[in-house]
């Protein structure tokens, strides 16, 4: 079983379901830094898809920090790279942008949208923030 939860969506590539649910999942605190995570293999057959996409999957989560391959352990979820303000913000204004392209194709107003991001925000943040307060 997958230490993470994905529900699949038509017309979004599994490879992007499975990227945003494991960045998710250690957000909320769902995956905590050093959790053993699945195998290439056993991602593959969990998700019934090509053992290429999985290692394709894996190596994106490793490149962004998100997952971290120990030798003679595994693969495990890493400690996660902070990065420059500068790198972070960056990344926030590529992300926002995409927001607002998707939400104004879809008829939201800016209104819809800070309330979706509030909603979202408190239950999201709540949780991974607790999560890395029980580290000690």
């Amino acid at each position: 079983m997958l230490p993470f939860s994905i529900s699949l969506k038509s017309g979004v590539p599994i490879y992007q379901q499975v990227i945003y649910a494991v960045t998710r999942a250690v957000v909320t605190g769902q995956l905590r830094a050093g959790d053993p995570f699945p195998s290439v293999r056993t991602l593959s057959q969990e998700l019934k898809i090509n053992p290429n996409t999985a290692h394709k999957i894996i190596a994106s989560l490793v490149e962004n920090g998100l997952l971290e391959v120990r030798p003679g352990i595994g693969t495990v979820v890493g400690e996660g790279r902070q990065g420059t303000a500068a790198a972070r913000r960056l990344l926030l204004e590529q992300h926002a942008e995409r927001l607002v392209v998707d939400a104004s194709r879809a008829g939201l107003s800016l209104q819809d949208v800070l309330a979706a991001i509030r909603r979202h925000w408190g239950p999201t943040i709540e949780k991974g923030t607790r999560r890395q307060g029980d580290k000690g």
